[in-house]
C-alpha cells in the first residue's frame, strides 16, 4: 500500500478552486488517513506558488457592511442566509487545511485533529449547498465577505496566534450565533435548515475544543499563561471583541474555563 504525506495532500486540497472537487478531495484524504495510507510528516518543508486558498470566481467578495440584511419573510432572504452560512463553511474547510500544511513540527495528533475538522466542515458545506440548490440557488449566487479568511492570513506567522484567534475567537462566535439563527429559520418554516444548524453546532463545539486544546498545549510549551497571552494576541492582531449574548454552555463544552467565561460578561461597577 502506497503511503502519501498528509500535509502535502492538505495543501493540494487547499489550492483546489472547485468546491465539489475540494470536498471530494478532503473526503478521500480523510479515508486514506483512516486506512493508514496518508500520514503526516511534521518536519516536511512545504511551499506553494498557487493562490491560497483555491476558490471559485463566485461569490464576489465585498466588505462586510455591503452584504446587507437577510429578510426571513422572503424565500430569497432565507436563501441569502443559507448562502452566507455555506460561505462560512467553505472558508472553514480552507482554514482547517491551512492549519494542517502551514505549521510544521507539531505532534501528529495536531494534524489528524485538523483533518477531522476539514472533513466535518466539508460535510457542513455539502448540507448547506444541497439545501441551497433545493431553494433554487447555488453557492456563488450572492455576494459574500471574507472576514474569516482575513484572520487566517493575519496569523500565518504563528500557530499560537492562529489557534487563539481563529477557532477560539471567530469560530467560537459561531457557537453564540447559531441558536438565534436556528430559531429564525425554524420560525420562518425552514425546518430542514434548522436541522442542519443543529448538526453544525454539535460539530463546531468539537472544532473549538480542538482549538482550545492546542492553544493550551502551545502555551504550556512556551511557558505562557493562557488568559494574559490571549489578551495580548487579540491586541496584537486586532481581533474582534466578543459580544453577547454568549452560548455559555456550548463554550463550556468546547473547553473554555470559568475564568474565561467570566471575562466575557459585563463586570459589576
Amino acid at each position: 500500500m502506497a503511503v502519501v504525506e498528509l500535509r502535502a495532500r492538505a495543501l493540494e486540497c487547499l489550492i483546489e478552486p472547485a468546491p465539489a472537487a475540494k470536498v471530494a478531495a478532503v473526503y478521500a484524504m480523510a479515508l486514506a488517513s483512516q486506512d493508514g495510507a496518508c500520514l503526516p510528516d511534521p518536519h516536511a518543508t512545504l511551499s506553494s506558488t498557487a493562490a491560497i486558498p483555491g476558490r471559485p470566481d463566485r461569490p464576489e467578495l465585498v466588505p462586510p457592511l455591503q452584504v446587507g440584511r437577510r429578510a426571513m419573510n422572503t424565500a430569497e432572504g432565507r436563501a441569502m442566509l443559507i448562502h452566507a452560512l455555506a460561505h462560512i463553511e467553505f472558508n472553514a474547510i480552507n482554514l482547517a487545511l491551512d492549519a494542517i500544511w502551514r505549521f510544521p513540527d507539531l505532534p501528529a495528533g495536531y494534524y489528524t485533529d485538523w483533518l477531522q475538522v476539514a472533513k466535518e466542515e466539508a460535510y457542513h458545506f455539502s448540507l448547506l449547498q444541497d439545501h441551497l440548490l433545493a431553494l433554487g440557488y447555488s453557492y456563488g449566487a450572492f455576494i459574500a465577505h471574507d472576514s474569516l479568511w482575513e484572520m487566517v492570513e493575519k496569523t500565518c506567522d504563528d500557530v499560537l496566534a492562529r489557534m487563539a484567534l481563529v477557532p477560539r475567537t471567530l469560530e467560537a462566535r459561531g457557537l453564540d450565533a447559531n441558536p438565534p439563527l436556528r430559531a429564525k429559520l425554524f420560525q420562518a418554516g425552514d425546518k430542514q435548515a434548522a436541522a442542519i444548524l443543529d448538526i453544525i453546532l454539535r460539530d463546531e463545539i468539537g472544532h473549538v475544543e480542538i482549538g482550545n486544546r492546542w492553544y493550551g498545549y502551545l502555551c504550556r510549551q512556551r511557558g505562557l499563561e493562557l488568559i494574559p497571552t490571549y489578551a495580548e494576541l487579540a491586541r496584537q492582531y486586532n481581533a474582534p471583541t466578543p459580544r453577547g449574548p454568549f452560548n455559555l454552555e456550548a463554550r463550556r463544552q468546547a473547553g473554555f474555563t470559568e475564568d474565561e467565561l467570566k471575562a466575557l460578561l459585563p463586570q459589576p461597577q
